[in-house]
């Protein structure tokens, strides 16, 4: 039985008020049929709760929300969806509720779906992992791991561990980066990967860590090149605190009044774009007289995206 009391199984109907009330309820428009075998006991418009309810109503035994939609129930902040996620177990058949998309997973222990919460849904970290990864895009899959860390519903550690008992999925290595990405720390930087795309493109030598004073003391460039005269800096996550967002604008104004242009990208540039970050390292460097010493044919060659190597770690 739903735990919203307006939406009915027809088989609970029933049996509080018999077959015939209940097809005369219907019948005289006093209820409604929301889905086929589920009844809700007004007429008038759904509420959120009630289309949750309707959604499980409706799927299979032993059906939990997912994704997006539990993690709306959660507080998560992001933007809203008129359609409904339910996780089904393996083996029964798909959903009929209007505007509901069924997914199937044989892990759906208490690890990942809260006993007893309602509405049944998985767990926040669970839901972050699927909401990931049933993402058509791996910015936006990012997007939600980083945005749930950052509103606090799941630490980067339950995530992984969500992950790994979830097994093979889309997105595995994006999540899983990003979830580092969000913990900050050595994993955050791909410093392999940018030595990758600036070897590729043959540039002069690079010092790393390069110091700069401003008034409050020292601060570091990721990575500075004497040669050409400019530095560089990887950036994990965007800051959302306000007070950590002027900071980092007014230390980026210190560099630049100090006589160290730099470019900054994300971690996820780095490791997926590597074409664009390339470009725009390339016209930097022409524009301290640094000719191409590499054909377009070549660099598209040696940057073409691969598999994360985080994903082949952890597959």
């Amino acid at each position: 039985m739903s735990h919203v009391t307006s939406v009915l199984s027809i088989s609970s109907a029933n049996a509080q008020f018999g077959s015939q009330a209940v097809r005369h309820r219907i019948d005289s428009g006093r209820w409604q049929r929301a889905a086929r075998g589920v009844v809700v006991t007004h007429n008038g418009p759904f509420t959120d709760a009630e289309l949750d309810a309707i959604a499980l109503a409706a799927a299979p035994p032993d059906s939990v929300l997912g994704g997006l939609t539990a993690l709306r129930i959660d507080g998560f902040a992001g933007p809203q969806m008129t359609t409904r996620f339910v996780v089904a177990p393996p083996g029964r058949r798909a959903h009929q509720a209007e505007s509901v998309v069924t997914h199937w997973s044989g892990e759906l222990s208490p690890l990942d779906v809260h006993p007893n919460r309602q509405p049944a849904r998985t767990r926040p970290a669970r839901s972050l992992v699927d909401a990931a990864s049933w993402s058509g895009q791996s910015r936006r899959a990012r997007w939600i791991v980083i945005a749930g860390v950052q509103q606090g519903l799941a630490t980067p550690e339950q995530i992984r561990d969500s992950l790994e008992r979830r097994g093979h999925c889309r997105h595995r290595g994006v999540i899983l980066e990003s979830t580092y990405d969000a913990e900050g720390g050595k994993h955050s930087l791909p410093e392999r990967d940018f030595a990758l795309i600036w070897s590729a493109l043959q540039l002069p030598p690079l010092e790393h860590q390069e110091p700069v004073r401003d008034k409050q003391g020292r601060f570091f460039l990721d990575a500075w090149c004497p040669h050409l005269g400019f530095g560089v800096e990887v950036h994990g996550i965007p800051h959302r605190d306000v007070a950590n967002w002027d900071a980092d604008v007014a230390r980026a104004n210190e560099v630049i009044i100090r006589g160290r242009p730099h470019l900054t990208f994300t971690s996820y540039a780095v490791r997926h774009e590597r074409l664009v970050v390339a470009d725009q390292l390339q016209r930097m460097a022409a524009t301290r007289d640094w000719a191409p010493r590499v054909e377009d044919s070549s660099l598209r060659r040696l940057l073409r995206p691969k598999r994360q190597f985080i994903e082949r770690r952890t597959a």
